[in-house]
């Protein structure tokens, strides 16, 4: 998979299977609507007429099923019929499993999408999760041609054309972004250290004519950053807090993504191990908590995919990284830092070390960028797992319209998301102190984990900050089994695609036409995109 190059084309050409196998996958219904004209040419001579309709009668999707046409060189396979409410249109992790079950083998292969213009973003980005790019196997690295994947989308229903090439291009930066987020999540520490993540930032910064500004080491400390500097102080490798920037002309509004960059989550001295139970009410394990980094790979990854397509408005990337390592400069429990919010925290639980990075990185966001709407995006809580399962994010926000456009970002992208509960006056009494202005771990592990560690975050900014502030937590959605997924780029690229200069993203975009009132609220709310 490694060595695999991913082309969307708005017709893939005609070829015989034993020269490049193919699939064709979608809805029942879609596939039912195909006509023999136009799949024959990536058919013929082997599969005939008879032989694709017998295929498609005998498929019984339960939720999917897929049936061989010829040999393994040819395949056809069918998606849900039908999906409940809190899942996406696209069936995208169904979509996904297909194909990295399903896809015939070969050197050069083709996959043809059939499905609705509706869902032809979210199944792009499924797509790409079928083919990560990291591997360390000794026979990936002797290889040294590259596997083509040509993917074709046949449209139904409405609009049905052939994709045009503004569409194709934003397709294939999207699945770039979803697979240079996942090669980072996948890439253990010895290799994806503070360092290394740095190098990766330049690289996309160089890339969009974008020099980073990078705050490291003891300046984090000087600066009063001192959440990500308590927390990464011990390691080899020192912290950072890095930004890009675009700042286009004629932006009406400044948003800031800010993801959690924890390059390796040992737990501090509250260290991890086989079943150690953490403040997150769930036991984890060290082993996989080179993931940690999985919210500011996602944003990197989205960054460099919507600028690409043209953004709009301000828009400012901020990675806050740090490895939560054990050492003599380690931070105790009982320790008390001060953060760049100017409250004090005291210690007690560094393996809650993602929200302290993260409140520092909030906060710079508004108070240095001047942010009107901030997200951040961290693989938090392991709690998050518990709440919302392992496909959907855990989304908190202090704006119902908000909340509502990440829940149907999330279906519209595949990234599936749902709320947790957002009420501060009963729940933030769980970080009191008797001697700081709270703790980072909460007293009851019993009550709203994951709402609470969001909570933290959001008390930095201030619970009547005026500003949109939208939490996402991806702990699960990050990986699949021992994989990345690359969870978050897809769901950024949709919720703000209403800023984008793209059409498809306009398109699947939860967020619309400004609502302006008048008074004095009208300048402060014209900055904030309201729902269709």
């Amino acid at each position: 998979m490694a060595n695999v190059v991913l082309e969307f084309k708005a017709s893939a050409g005609d070829s015989e299977p034993q020269n490049r196998p193919v699939i064709f996958v979608g809805q029942l219904s879609n596939l039912q609507q195909l006509s023999w004209a136009q799949v024959k040419g990536k058919l013929q001579p082997v599969v005939n007429k008879e032989t694709w309709q017998s295929a498609l009668s005998a498929l019984n999707p339960n939720p999917t099923d897929s049936c061989p046409l010829y040999l393994s060189y040819a395949a056809v396979a069918a998606l849900p019929s039908r999906v409940s409410r809190h899942n996406s249109p696209s069936s995208a992790h169904f979509l996904t499993r297909l194909v990295r079950t399903c896809l015939p083998g070969g050197a050069s292969r083709c996959i043809v999408m059939v499905c609705e213009r509706t869902e032809v973003f979210a199944s792009a980005c499924a797509i790409a999760r079928a083919f990560p790019l990291f591997s360390r196997r000794s026979g990936a690295s002797r290889r040294t041609d590259n596997r083509v994947v040509t993917v074709e989308f046949i449209t139904i229903g409405q609009d049905n054309g052939p994709l045009d090439l503004t569409t194709l291009e934003c397709l294939s930066n999207a699945a770039d972004g979803v697979r240079l987020a996942a090669r980072i999540v996948d890439t253990p520490c010895n290799e994806m250290n503070t360092d290394h993540f740095l190098e990766e930032i330049k690289v996309v910064g160089a890339e969009l004519g974008i020099t980073p500004t990078i705050i490291r080491g003891e300046e984090l400390k000087q600066r009063g950053f001192g959440g990500i500097y308590g927390v990464g102080k011990a390691a080899e490798h020192p912290p950072a807090l890095a930004v890009l920037s675009h700042t286009p002309e004629g932006a009406t509004q400044t948003i800031a993504w800010v993801g959690k960059g924890i390059v390796y989550d040992t737990g501090g001295l509250s260290i991890k191990g086989k079943g150690n139970c953490n403040e997150t009410f769930q036991c984890t394990t060290m082993p996989g908590m080179k993931r940690d980094c999985g919210g500011a790979a996602a944003i990197l990854g989205a960054f460099k995919a919507t600028i690409k397509q043209g953004f709009k408005d301000n828009l400012h990337a901020v990675f806050c990284l740090a490895e939560n390592a054990v050492g003599p400069k380690a931070t105790r429990p009982d320790d008390i830092h001060t953060l760049y919010s100017g409250k004090t925290v005291e210690i007690n639980n560094t393996d809650a070390e993602g929200r302290l990075v993260l409140s520092d990185g909030v906060v710079y966001a508004s108070k240095d960028l001047s942010a009107d709407i901030i997200l951040d995006m961290a693989t938090l809580t392991g709690a998050q797992g518990i709440s919302t399962g392992k496909y959907h994010a855990a989304v908190m926000t202090n704006n119902e319209q908000w909340e509502a456009a990440c829940v149907r970002a999330g279906r519209n992208s595949g990234d599936l998301a749902h709320p947790l509960v957002y009420c501060p006056e009963l729940h933030f009494s769980e970080f009191t102190s008797a001697v700081a202005d709270m703790k980072n771990s909460v007293a009851d592990r019993e009550n709203a984990q994951s709402s609470c560690a969001g909570l933290f975050i959001g008390s930095h900014l201030g619970f009547d900050w005026s500003g949109v502030w939208v939490h996402v937590d991806i702990a699960s959605p990050v990986h699949a089994g021992e994989r990345a997924t690359g969870f978050g780029v897809a769901l950024l690229l949709a919720l703000f695609g209403q800023a984008s200069e793209d059409p498809l993203l306009n398109m699947v975009s939860p967020l619309g036409a400004t609502d302006v009132r008048p008074g004095d609220q009208m300048e402060r709310d014209c900055k904030r995109r309201r729902l269709v």
